[in-house]
């Protein structure tokens, strides 16, 4: 592969925004400079008036392989992706079968060997029953354990006070939960459906899985991983009050209790149903404008140290059913950083913080292994951005197996141009290399 050399590109690196060269070479960055003199052998691409962003790490995904590849593939997902400048992403467990043995886990890594455009790695499904199992995953190369505290599917919720409390504190692995609190939501559901039936409205979701669901198991799981000292990481936070729960009096690398929060909280509110219906319906809910504007303030304050997506696609004809057969979830990848430049283009949030937020943190939080940054000697993991090229969201750009967006129909004002997956150029204006597949990510532990 030859040497790529990135001209004139405006670098945002570590709280730093200024223009440099960036040499690639043996899919790893070999040199930043102000100016970089280019060789015989080299492919120039000038990137005047051009970002340079490290590619973004969404540590919360579901590319539904194996058993649900109606609704989308690792191959399809990643794609979409790679297009919106993620370059590297974490997997969850509840697929069909689940990953809850260390075979099944290993067998959607072989998937996305041969399939994937991004880097990836997997979580290892916790259960009621399979700690032993659960004991023998490798903290070098899986990403974490995933607990379902509410919300599961199969048998993945973990209820079991006592188990929980083992699994927390026997293993070393960072833990990353789904918190809401699946009595209180029982209790809203059983008492929406007594006054409307199946067709309970789509504005009563936030009701039903409640800033009360959410609180009542994300204070729980923290006052558990206090008392365990276990490691701790909440997924998607959608409450205001939650974030009275976390703290940011101490570095990243000292929290042993993290959280993050979705693009979709960040973006959409209640007022939003209206218009997006159950195509808007995620778990745990889109709630008020005063919990959505709380979280980005909690993001901003660093209470909240990650951004991730929670891509969940369904196809369109399960997305129009009623309120109680439409699943929960939506795709994201492929629009998630747009969405966060264009908060960006309204003076919501700065370059800096999203390039923290979305990349850095990640891989500071999963210790993974020279990813999440442009530094000398890390992978070329990077995305190149126009700020200044408008382009709406349609059925014909959309890249998803399941050929929908919450975002169809919206502008947005930045766009993808190029992204490269450990040096290689995977994207290009619309292009894809389909030889090229991403790497197993490993981690620093």
């Amino acid at each position: 592969m030859k040497p790529i050399l990135i001209k004139n590109a405006i670098i945002v690196n570590e709280g730093k925004t200024e223009k440099k060269d960036v040499l690639i070479q043996n899919e790893k960055i070999s040199l930043i400079a102000k100016e970089i003199n280019p060789q015989e052998n080299y492919r120039i691409i000038d990137a005047s008036g051009k970002y340079l962003l490290p590619g973004m790490i969404d540590d919360q995904v579901h590319f539904r392989e194996p058993g649900l590849i109606h609704k989308a593939t690792i191959a399809s997902e990643s794609k979409a992706a790679v297009a919106g400048g993620i370059t590297s992403f974490i997997e969850m467990p509840n697929t069909v079968p689940q990953a809850t043995t260390q075979k099944l886990l290993e067998d959607k890594f072989e998937i996305a060997k041969n399939t994937s455009y991004a880097n990836y790695s997997f979580m290892f499904g916790g259960t009621n029953d399979n700690l032993e199992e659960l004991l023998k995953t490798n903290p070098k190369k899986v990403a974490a354990i995933k607990l379902f505290l509410g919300s599961s599917t199969g048998n993945m919720l973990v209820d079991d006070e006592a188990v929980l409390t083992e699994i927390f504190s026997k293993t070393k692995m960072l833990i990353a939960v789904h918190c809401e609190d699946e009595a209180t939501i029982k209790r809203n559901l059983n008492e929406h459906i007594k006054i409307y039936g199946e067709a309970i409205p789509i504005e009563k979701h936030p009701i039903i899985r409640s800033e009360e669901a959410c609180y009542i198991s994300s204070s729980k799981a923290i006052e558990l991983a206090k008392k365990t000292g276990a490691r701790l990481h909440v997924y998607h936070l959608s409450t205001l009050k939650e974030t009275e729960l976390l703290d940011n009096s101490i570095p990243l690398t000292e929290k042993r209790i993290t959280a993050e929060v979705c693009v979709h909280h960040l973006w959409f509110d209640d007022s939003d149903y209206a218009k997006k219906g159950t195509f808007i319906k995620w778990n745990p809910a889109v709630k008020t404008k005063k919990d959505k504007d709380g979280l980005l303030q909690a993001l901003l304050d660093d209470k909240i140290d990650i951004i991730a997506t929670d891509h969940a696609p369904h196809t369109i004809a399960e997305k129009k059913q009623v309120y109680t057969k439409a699943p929960s979830g939506g795709p994201l990848v492929q629009h998630a950083l747009l969405a966060l430049l264009e908060m960006y283009h309204k003076g919501k949030i700065s370059l800096e913080k999203i390039v923290e937020k979305f990349s850095h943190n990640v891989a500071i939080m999963y210790q993974i292994e020279k990813r999440g940054f442009i530094k000398e000697g890390y992978f070329a993991d990077l995305v190149l951005v126009d700020l200044k090229h408008p382009e709406t969201v349609s059925k014909e750009n959309i890249l998803y197996k399941c050929k929908w967006s919450p975002f169809e129909g919206t502008t947005f004002q930045s766009k993808v141009l190029t992204t490269f997956v450990n040096g290689n150029i995977v994207y290009n204006k619309g292009v894809f290399n389909e030889n090229i597949k991403g790497k197993r990510l490993e981690f620093n532990r």
